[in-house]
């Protein structure tokens, strides 16, 4: 009975970690898309990330660019030094520091997949929903996903009123993460459950 507590409790602690990790993916993300930093929910999601990235700021500098470095450390450090943590509280020693690090960038090409992933989802329905909507969210959602989807409507323009460029989008996102991803975590030798949602 302890040690089912013990590993629902190891469990929820993951799966915090991940969505904070998603967090701060999202911020690196919105910030390398160029989206409204003005924007409401950006300015949440700052907020919330930035008692973390902040440490990091201080020996990588501000934002430089469309690329902040401070965020993707310290997603980095956070996942690598929790999964220490969980192999610690469970026991069974820490795995070679190269499969952490592997490890590690697994976890965040995973996360930048999966809010791409949903973003996709969230912008589809709002296509057929609300096409012209006009809330943080959607205009958030939209500034998000337009750098990935831009370059494939030059080469798979829209056919009348249908646009294709989310299928094909969804698709490389999935040769990404079957091919990428999993190649990495299989790299690692860490289990898939560690690395992801």
């Amino acid at each position: 009975m302890g040690s089912q507590v013990g590993s629902a409790g190891l469990m929820l602690v993951n799966t915090l970690i991940n969505i904070y990790l998603f967090l701060l993916m999202l911020r690196f993300l919105l910030q390398a898309s160029r989206a409204d930093y003005y924007n409401p929910l950006s300015q949440s999601v700052v907020k919330i990330t930035q008692p973390v990235v902040g440490l990091f700021q201080g020996f990588l500098g501000p934002v430089a660019g469309r690329f902040d470095l401070a965020t993707l450390a310290a997603g980095f450090v956070l996942k690598v030094i929790s999964m220490v943590a969980i192999f610690m509280v469970v026991g069974v020693g820490i795995p070679p520091m190269t499969g952490l690090l592997i490890a590690g960038v697994a976890a965040l090409a995973n996360a930048i997949l999966k809010i791409y992933f949903f973003a996709l989802i969230v912008m589809i329905i709002l296509s057929w929903v609300a096409p012209n909507a006009s809330h943080p969210g959607a205009l958030l959602v939209m500034q998000l996903v337009e750098p990935i989807m831009a370059p494939v409507r030059k080469v798979i323009p829209p056919l009348g009123m249908i646009d294709l460029s989310p299928i094909v989008v969804f698709i490389a996102i999935n040769v990404v993460d079957g091919l990428v991803v999993g190649s990495l975590i299989r790299a690692a030798g860490i289990s898939g459950a560690l690395v992801g949602l």
